[in-house]
């Protein structure tokens, strides 16, 4: 890792920038102690924020609000559609195909958290069809889980940018996920931050934006 990224991130510890960061991961925290539906919403705005946006997966978020769980396939990927999103079947499908787990994901995810937040996230990647460890990661974290880290392409960049991988690759398998989270974990650690914190640190470096 290059000294002058450490030095950013040293920087932005002590600026406003880490206010913004503070009450991001308070609202993670409060969502934590919401009830399943909220959970769900939730999963669907990851779900959909797979190879999109975070702001387009917020704006749908908001618009389709419950009926992420009462309308059928057909009609929520015509809503998706209309609210400009590419990927409307698929990602209707991969909606529609979690809802079994809708009324109890929260008792699961917390139950299988409780000793390793990496077992919820390997549940979640064999159990919900479109939800790979990005995906899983980036819903674990906004859930209020601190320890896994969201290898999205700003933060693969950065890492290839500064010599923390050799590459930045098309996709991650397991092993290559793994691997690169626990290089960020070690510097984490060294600096004395989450994991979820740095990700969004590491993310405001790259967008100038502290989103969810």
């Amino acid at each position: 890792m290059s000294e002058t990224l450490l030095d950013t991130l040293v920087d932005l510890k002590i600026s406003p920038v880490s206010v913004e960061v503070k009450e991001r991961l308070e609202e993670f925290k409060l969502l934590h102690s919401l009830p399943e539906d909220e959970w769900f919403s939730e999963l669907c705005f990851c779900l959909l924020t797979a190879n999109s946006s975070a702001q387009k997966g917020m704006q749908i978020q908001t618009e389709v609000g419950d009926d992420f769980s009462t309308l059928s396939q057909k009609e929520l990927s015509r809503e998706l559609k209309r609210l400009g999103y590419r990927f409307f079947n698929k990602r209707a499908e991969y909606i529609v195909g979690a809802r079994p787990y809708s009324k109890s994901l929260k008792k699961k995810i917390q139950k299988l958290a409780k000793k390793d937040t990496r077992n919820a996230r390997e549940w979640l990647v064999e159990n919900v069809k479109g939800m790979g460890y990005k995906e899983a990661s980036h819903f674990l974290r906004n859930v209020g889980y601190t320890d896994v880290a969201i290898l999205d392409r700003h933060i693969l960049r950065i890492m290839y940018e500064n010599e923390m991988i050799p590459e930045v690759p098309k996709s991650l398998n397991k092993v290559q996920y793994l691997t690169y989270e626990n290089v960020l974990r070690l510097i984490a650690y060294k600096l004395k931050l989450s994991l979820a914190a740095m990700d969004l640190y590491l993310w405001y470096t790259k967008t100038g934006k502290v989103l969810k």
